[in-house]
């Protein structure tokens, strides 16, 4: 019996929009721009859990596209519940936003979303720094 072939894992974000179909890949382009628009220096680009993700004092939050939704996951557990009012049209769970794949959120959603996960990654890693002292 034949193993199936394993998919090639994409080493970086413009390898993995390549692999997306349409109209998940410019709805992906668009949710990457808004992101990138407000990262602090300091933050980085990689692929993690085989997904585009963002590096800030840790993992920040990542994205994808699938056969019938998009996602924005926050990679924290509180980043989404300030934001309830925001995304009540939106299906999420504790840290993941699903979207339509033909529709990204909006810019100004997804830029409050990224100030909000930097913040709490910035506290965090002051709090940290604070502990060691």
């Amino acid at each position: 019996m034949k193993k199936a072939a394993k998919s090639a894992i994409p080493k970086t974000v413009d390898e993995y929009l390549a692999t997306m179909p349409e109209p998940q890949r410019t709805t992906l382009k668009k949710v990457r721009a808004s992101i990138q628009s407000v990262l602090p220096e300091g933050a980085t680009e990689c692929i993690g859990y085989r997904i585009p993700c963002v590096k800030y004092h840790g993992m920040l939050l990542g994205y994808a596209g699938f056969k019938d939704h998009c996602s924005l996951f926050g990679m924290s557990g509180t980043l989404l519940g300030p934001m309830k009012e925001d995304l009540k049209k939106y299906s999420t769970s504790k840290g993941t936003i699903r979207f339509e794949v033909d529709k990204p959120l909006p810019a100004t959603l997804i830029k409050k979303l990224v100030k909000s996960a930097v913040a709490e990654k910035e506290a965090r890693a002051k709090a940290k720094t604070n502990k060691k002292r």
